[in-house]
């Protein structure tokens, strides 16, 4: 299944190996999932991963391994739908590319992503796209 994965479920995935982001983290590693990307979405999950603060919880290699299999190992599009007035403009790529592929969204940051501004977009949290769409 494809799904947009907001940087906040990918870094708490690679953080915490007990939770529901890291049970994403691995369906994607073993390609159960695919994640779909633009290139704003490979940016800032390169640089969010690098920053000094997380190597406490994660290696710079093990940064630089799933910023390369998401770089090589995901769908990417150009997204062609604009959306605009998201709580965090910095989300508006990941709802963008969503709407564009026609694909859920997993976030743990819902309160950033308001229904009345998805346009109908699923938006789930790690918990609840678990529960919903993947078949134990």
């Amino acid at each position: 299944m494809k799904v947009v994965i907001d940087t906040n479920v990918l870094v708490s995935g690679m953080i915490s190996s007990t939770s529901y982001p890291a049970r994403i983290v691995d369906m994607v590693r073993t390609s159960r999932i695919q994640p779909v990307v633009d290139d704003r979405i490979l940016e800032e999950y390169a640089d969010v991963m690098r920053r000094d603060y997380l190597q406490r919880y994660f290696s710079i290699g093990e940064a630089e391994n799933i910023i390369d299999f998401l770089r090589y190992g995901s769908v990417h599009i150009v997204a062609e739908i604009c959306v605009a007035g998201l709580p965090d403009s910095g989300d508006v790529p990941f709802l963008e590319t969503a709407l564009t592929a026609d694909v859920p969204l997993v976030t743990g940051n819902m309160k950033h992503f308001p229904p009345a501004k998805c346009h109908n977009c699923i938006v789930l949290t790690p918990r609840e796209y678990i529960e919903t769409f993947v078949l134990e």
